[in-house]
């Protein structure tokens, strides 16, 4: 019984990952849930008591694996240069994975205080990751440092997602010579 159950909620968070890459938060209800999952409404109701609630277990659930893939790519990097470059870059790869396109849809919505509040913590552990390059490279303030470097890396995820003119690639460049750079670029 316990393993259908795990079963039912693992179903249950696939549809709402689903969900969330195709149409954002918007598209998040329990009407929607019940029809890709073939439960009863009420059957949903049993696993989740709100959007929220699904949204927090999202976080809970996929946040440590998206960090653990930046992670992973800071720890192949050689130098502090090497690794915030590899910080921008893989959270820009992922946009494209739908299990962290569900994170992008989560990141951009409009959520209560609870599944906000879980959202900033798990940035804040994602922010904590660069925080020492950034003081290797000398920043005075490599925390501050870090949350705007993370604004760069959010604002580049959401002109990815808008499928604005410019490839992925292009995206993940720029913002990895703003980080690197600022806005006067490499010098000459």
């Amino acid at each position: 019984m316990a393993e259908h159950r795990t079963m039912q909620r693992g179903a249950l968070l696939d549809a709402a990952r689903s969900l969330l890459s195709e149409g954002g938060t918007e598209a998040l209800t329990f009407p929607a849930l019940a029809e890709r999952t073939g439960l009863a409404r009420s059957s949903v109701y049993e696993y989740f008591r709100s959007r929220a609630a699904v949204v927090e277990e999202l976080c809970a659930v996929d946040f440590p694996l998206w960090a653990a893939e930046v992670e992973l790519a800071m720890a192949d990097a050689d130098t502090p240069q090497d690794k915030v470059a590899a910080y921008v870059r893989r959270q820009l790869d992922l946009v494209g994975d739908r299990r962290h396109r569900a994170v992008v849809a989560i990141s951009a919505g409009e959520l209560d205080d609870g599944a906000r509040e879980k959202i900033r913590a798990a940035h804040g552990g994602l922010v904590t990751m660069v925080v020492e390059a950034l003081a290797d490279l000398g920043m005075a303030e490599p925390r501050l440092g870090a949350m705007l470097l993370q604004g760069v890396v959010d604002a580049a995820v959401r002109r990815i997602e808008l499928g604005v003119a410019e490839d992925p690639d292009s995206i993940a460049e720029a913002a990895v010579t703003m980080a690197l750079h600022g806005v006067t670029g490499p010098t000459a």
